[in-house]
């Protein structure tokens, strides 16, 4: 079983900002790879998230006609981005999802906007969701899919960084119109990534949907 989870803020002033990146992606997945009666996310107060859930046809186990099935489970937590390992752990936990099987949707502020870049463990790089799920899970060691949002960055000491602009106030605003282009890029191409990762494993994800 697979906790594929998107990150983002709950709430209409919320929807179309750069942070709530992981959600447009879950959602664009969701859509994209299931029946459109049955594209419907349904509320779990038990897990403080919008619930979704999915057979993979490729997978570990077997159904009694023989077919490769995945479980997968699909979650956009209610919690607010800040506070996600709340509702990771949650899930997670119930389910007895391995951390390993657990993947990450989510925007990043250290890559260019447009950029993909999926990776296995490390540092929150300072991302306060995936800093919260961290700590919640007790490991780092979990799947990330990193969308890029910086756009007026600036290399400083070998590390991208912000130019005249504070983070938080960038991460809340929608992006503009020169930048939806490139977003819209990366909210089609990100569910492809998704579905590799499901049916060929994530080393060939990365191979192929990592950008440099």
């Amino acid at each position: 079983m697979k906790l594929i989870v998107g990150l983002g803020n709950f709430g209409e002033k919320y929807e179309k900002t750069r942070h709530n990146l992981g959600f447009m992606v879950l959602d664009k997945f969701f859509k994209d790879f299931e029946k459109v009666d049955k594209s419907i996310w349904k509320d779990n107060k038990k897990f403080k998230s919008d619930i979704a859930k999915l057979e993979w046809s490729f997978g570990d186990t077997q159904d009694k006609h023989g077919k490769r099935l995945e479980k997968v489970i699909l979650a956009k937590p209610k919690t607010y981005v800040n506070n996600s390992g709340l509702a990771v752990s949650l899930i997670s936990e119930y389910l007895n999802i391995p951390v390993s099987d657990i993947w990450i949707i989510h925007d990043d502020i250290d890559l260019p906007l447009g950029g993909m870049r999926i990776r296995f463990g490390g540092s929150a790089g300072g991302h306060k969701g995936i800093k919260s799920i961290i700590k919640s899970l007790g490991t780092e060691k979990f799947w990330r899919f990193r969308l890029g949002i910086g756009s007026s960055k600036k290399m400083i000491d070998g590390k991208w960084q912000m130019k005249d602009r504070d983070i938080e106030d960038f991460v809340l605003k929608e992006f503009t119109h020169g930048e939806k282009g490139k977003v819209g890029e990366l909210i089609k191409k990100s569910p492809l990534a998704i579905e590799m990762g499901l049916e060929e494993g994530l080393d060939k994800a990365m191979n192929k949907f990592n950008t440099r």
